[in-house]
């Protein structure tokens, strides 16, 4: 029975093999006749857009103003309403010390700086760049109010005074606000400064060299793409500040420059010196002040002694010329480096008095040509038509080979060097400014948020300034305003299928492309899912057309023409003896021993029909050969 089930399975394999192979075959056929029609209908649309041209360069001056004023004339088709979202201003929650949406539209609590700046020409020393608080010139939310940067290279510098000072003790510093380049940015920032607190501070003046705690936020000048956060320490031995400036992040900061969307810029400063810079609500640089500031807060214990000098005889040289190399007798220092080839043959047909150049026959001199000033004229050179079917023209050499003997200008080689002493580096010497600060959180208190800013772009969107030490009110804060701008910027954005319409409206051939790419897999699904026939009973005559032995199969009209006889055969049977079969169970017993002894019967009658086609087949043939 294993072998009837084996040889079962591999004709079902090979009807299967022969249905997958016609399947394929229009798969790949389908396949080309889409690619064929998509560049055929492309090319059409190239050749559409040629003609376009062609024509309109044929037309006349007055024909196509005529056509121009006739354009023009047509009303634009009204671009579709994008979903919009209702702004609410958001409201500060919880403890902070700085919070401004300028949704009032003023400039309340805001100083414009009077001052100018210092060491420069009197014509751009004020700081005259213009502000103003306005929608964004593309706003997805009527009535959200920000703070723009209205003038191009110019200087700009406003502040504000916090609600109260912030001091660096035992809760962290956060800092957040948006930015939107509405017309991009070629060279300037956007960053904020926390200005110091200080008695004499004055915002009326605040200027570049005004005293900040940290400067923080982004900036471009051209394809060098900023983050800055920069804090100022206080040297605790001699009391001056020197700018620490964080290590540049590894994110590609590219996006939120030129995106011309509205990004949200947070800082994070921790009590325990780490701190981190999110965009957009993520990480995209952390570290710690201790470790990941240039220049280091804390200076070198050690430092080279500036008096020491190297000594004339140190000798840094690890290799050197051995001294005792002596140059061989046979090094010929003046062998050439190409010889000629001695066993090179001219090739047969070599034109030795034929010039590979001579002057054009067809050459005329030209009729201005004045040999006056021009010289004699003299027909220009070309290929001699004589060595175009000769191995060559002209004077024979024999080629040049690279020279076996040949060694160059000779040299000691090179050994160690017994004096060598290593690379000289001057000695070491405590560092008499040495400090050991393993706190610079506590920075100087601020007092006030301010911008200065120098700017070749103009239109810069600020909004939603935010400062406080809780973590939760700030991304609050952050979901009421930069988040509610995130959502009305998607919602105004076109779906996947509104840009392939518009993509289609501009080029119709693209239709085309859509249609072969919905309809082609919906064919190639339906031709191998859809397709396939029922596999037929196979007769025993097709099974006889093989020596080898094949399981009993009947097919459909000899299984209905069996069940027709045996019902022929009920039919005519005495109703007596239907009678009696019910009514004994003995004759009943008998009938059924008889059928078990036939059905025995039938059995040992297949196997040794199953033994003789295996003995006739070529394979049992070659076993009992092999036996």
């Amino acid at each position: 029975m294993k072998l009837k089930v084996i040889i079962s399975v591999q004709a079902s394999r090979r009807r299967f093999c022969q249905t997958m192979d016609l399947k394929a075959q229009l798969c790949v056929l389908l396949l080309a006749l889409g690619l064929c029609v998509t560049l055929q209908v492309s090319a059409q649309e190239e050749d559409v857009d040629v003609d376009v041209e062609d024509d309109v360069g044929d037309l006349g001056d007055d024909e196509l103003l005529d056509g121009e004023a006739e354009e023009e004339e047509k009303p634009a088709p009204a671009p579709a309403a994008a979903p919009t979202v209702t702004y609410k201003a958001p409201e500060p929650r919880g403890e902070h010390f700085f919070a401004e949406s300028f949704d009032k539209g003023t400039l309340d609590g805001w100083v414009v700086s009077q001052a100018k700046k210092d060491d420069i020409d009197e014509e751009i020393a004020k700081y005259d760049g213009k502000w103003e608080v306005e929608e964004m010139k593309d706003t997805k939310l009527p009535g959200d109010k920000g703070l723009v940067l209205k003038s191009r290279a110019k200087h700009h510098a406003i502040s504000a005074l916090l609600l109260r000072p912030f001091t660096f003790d035992t809760k962290p510093l956060i800092v957040q606000y948006e930015v939107n380049f509405q017309n991009g940015i070629d060279c300037g920032g956007a960053y904020v400064k926390l200005l110091s607190q200080s008695p004499d501070l004055s915002l009326a003046q605040f200027v570049d060299k005004t005293p900040y705690t940290i400067m923080f936020g982004p900036d471009k000048c051209g394809e060098d793409y900023k983050l800055h956060f920069i804090f100022r320490h206080k040297n605790p031995k001699t009391g001056e500040y020197e700018e620490k400036h964080a290590k540049k992040p590894e994110s590609d900061l590219r996006t939120y420059y030129t995106d011309k969307k509205t990004h949200l810029y947070t800082l994070v400063l921790n009590p325990d010196n780490s701190f981190e810079i999110l965009v957009d609500q993520t990480v995209v640089n952390s570290g710690s002040l201790l470790s990941d500031m240039t220049p280091s807060v804390n200076p070198p214990a050690e430092i080279e002694d500036p008096d020491d000098h190297k000594p004339e005889d140190w000798d840094e040289r690890p290799k050197i010329q051995d001294p005792d190399a002596v140059k061989p007798d046979d090094w010929d220092e003046d062998a050439p480096a190409k010889i000629p080839d001695e066993d090179a043959v001219k090739p047969d047909g070599w034109l030795d008095d034929e010039p590979e150049y001579i002057a054009d026959p067809d050459a005329i001199k030209p009729e201005d040509w004045d040999e006056d000033m021009d010289g004699e004229w003299e027909a220009p050179q070309v290929p001699n038509p004589a060595c175009e079917s000769a191995p060559g023209c002209g004077k024979w050499e024999r080629p040049m080979i690279d020279n076996p003997n040949y060694k160059g200008k000779w040299k000691p080689p090179m050994i160690d060097n017994p004096n060598y002493q290593g690379v000289w580096k001057p000695r070491k010497i405590p560092n008499p400014d040495f400090f050991e600060d393993l706190h610079p959180f506590r920075m100087t208190p601020v007092s006030a948020v301010g911008l200065e800013l120098w700017s070749m772009s103009s239109d810069i969107f600020f909004d939603n300034f935010f400062i406080t030490y809780d973590r939760n009110t700030a991304e609050l804060w952050a979901d009421e305003g930069w988040g509610l701008k995130k959502a009305a910027e998607g919602a105004a954005e076109p779906g996947l299928m509104n840009q392939m319409i518009s993509a289609a409206e501009e080029k119709p051939w693209l239709w085309v492309v859509y249609v072969l790419t919905v309809a082609l897999p919906l064919v190639l699904i339906i031709v191998f899912c859809c397709t396939g026939k029922k596999k037929p009973a196979q007769s025993a005559a097709e099974y006889k057309k093989t020596d080898e032995p094949q399981p009993d199969v009947k097919d459909d009209a000899e299984e209905e023409e069996e069940k027709d006889e045996q019902e022929e055969a009920k039919a005519e049977e005495p109703e007596e003896n239907r009678d009696d079969a019910e009514d004994s169970p003995a004759e009943a017993a008998e009938e059924d021993e008889e059928a078990e002894k036939q059905e025995e019967a039938e059995d040992q009658s297949d196997e040794k029909q199953e033994e003789e086609v295996l003995r006739r087949s070529p394979r049992s043939k070659g076993r009992a050969r092999k036996e």
